[in-house]
């Protein structure tokens, strides 16, 4: 699978250790960002991920800033995105299941890596399961301009 990940300035360390485990699994990852401590802002990464899971240039995407929340709010802004933060394993679970999420924003000042790791792979585990969920999604959609 091919995911998407970006930060902002404040979690290159759990970025880096969230691609190895990505790569260690055998997805395709692609970082853009951002790539140095020097202060950044959040919506370049959010935006630019987000249009690639967008456009099908990605599978999925990853973000994480300072509590995930920023980073997601910018993701969020691009049609077709349904970006969840999570600090726990369950939520990114049932986020997938019934809302199809397709980025997964994390706070890298609030989750630590071994935490990080078992949101994503719960994330990464589930699926998507239709009927009632397909129908609010729908219902979603028709609130985008």
């Amino acid at each position: 699978m091919k995911i998407v990940i970006g930060s902002d300035h404040t979690a290159l360390a759990l970025k880096k250790a969230v691609t190895a485990h990505l790569t260690g699994k055998g997805h395709e990852v692609s970082d853009i960002g951002a790539y140095t401590a020097e202060s950044c802002n959040y919506p370049v990464y959010g935006e630019k991920a987000a249009r690639e899971v967008a456009s099908g240039k990605a599978d999925l995407g990853v973000l994480i800033c300072g509590t995930g929340v920023g980073i997601s709010l910018a993701a969020n802004k691009v049609c077709g995105i349904r970006a969840v933060v999570c600090s726990e394993p369950y939520t990114a679970k049932l986020s997938r299941e019934h809302n199809n999420t397709n980025i997964l924003a994390l706070g890298a000042r609030v989750v630590g890596e071994e935490l990080a790791k078992m949101i994503i792979d719960c994330w990464l585990e589930a699926s998507f399961e239709g009927g009632r969920h397909q129908v609010r999604l729908d219902m979603l959609s028709e609130i985008q301009p």
